[in-house]
């Protein structure tokens, strides 16, 4: 994907939930949430700019990184506000009380079509590649318990709407997951589809995600709309509401 330093983060930043401590942006497909090697301008640094200009900030602002989502994927992406908002967010994640929903679209219909992935994951970190077993011993030693549900949710022109809700939070869980019952993500090489998407996505997109307000303390839903290109357009037009 292209460099992002020249960006106007209010162009891109397309901001769907806030308040004094969290903010939730749209992340759109092909940017970094944090840096890395390539030198790419990450979003957590764009929404840094953003409220900087938002609100007129003078001096440093604070954009705490609480989860991922991969650099094809779209979705749901929450940045915490305060340094007191962080650490808490952190914890309703890695305690899994967090709710979250992505939508995928596969070629191939998944079958059945409603059902729970339950195996163990291991990451290559050297390869950013993660694989599936069904049992732990020596040679998978650090593998992880990774459980998905899935259900097809529509369908169009021979391709599936896919619901999957992680009950873990493993890397690459979903792409895995779906890659392992005979239906990879549209555009996702790396797990078994055999064509690129035309702008390097893969057709997975966080829909929504449910918490319990770690300072205000009631529930917050937030949900981020569907890309309007190619694939996800047809299938916002049929399915989104």
């Amino acid at each position: 994907m292209k460099k992002t330093e020249k960006i106007d983060p209010r162009s891109l930043i397309k901001v769907i939930y806030e308040d004094n401590h969290l903010i939730a942006i749209n992340k759109p497909a092909g940017y970094l949430v944090q840096g890395d090697k390539t030198g790419d301008m990450p979003l957590s640094d764009m929404v840094k700019q953003w409220i900087k200009m938002r609100y007129n900030k003078p001096g440093n602002v604070f954009c705490g990184v609480i989860h991922r989502l991969d650099r094809p994927v779209s979705g749901v992406l929450i940045f915490a506000r305060t340094s007191k908002a962080l650490p808490r967010m952190n914890k309703l994640f890695e305690e899994r009380k967090i709710t979250k929903t992505y939508w995928a679209i596969t070629k191939e219909r998944p079958e059945p079509i409603a059902g729970k992935i339950e195996n163990f994951l291991l990451k290559d970190k050297s390869k950013n590649v993660t694989k599936a077993y069904n049992s732990v011993g020596r040679r998978t030693a650090g593998a992880k318990k990774a459980i998905s549900e899935y259900e097809v949710i529509g369908g169009l022109e021979q391709h599936s709407l896919v619901k999957v809700n992680p009950i873990t939070g493993r890397p690459h869980q979903i792409r895995v997951h779906l890659a392992g019952i005979g239906c990879p993500i549209m555009g996702d090489l790396k797990y078994g589809f055999k064509h690129p998407a035309d702008d390097g996505r893969i057709y997975l997109h966080c829909r929504e995600i449910e918490f319990m307000h770690p300072v205000k303390k009631e529930m917050v839903k937030i949900k981020a709309n569907l890309p309007r290109e190619h694939w996800w357009g047809k299938f916002a037009n049929s399915f989104e509401n």
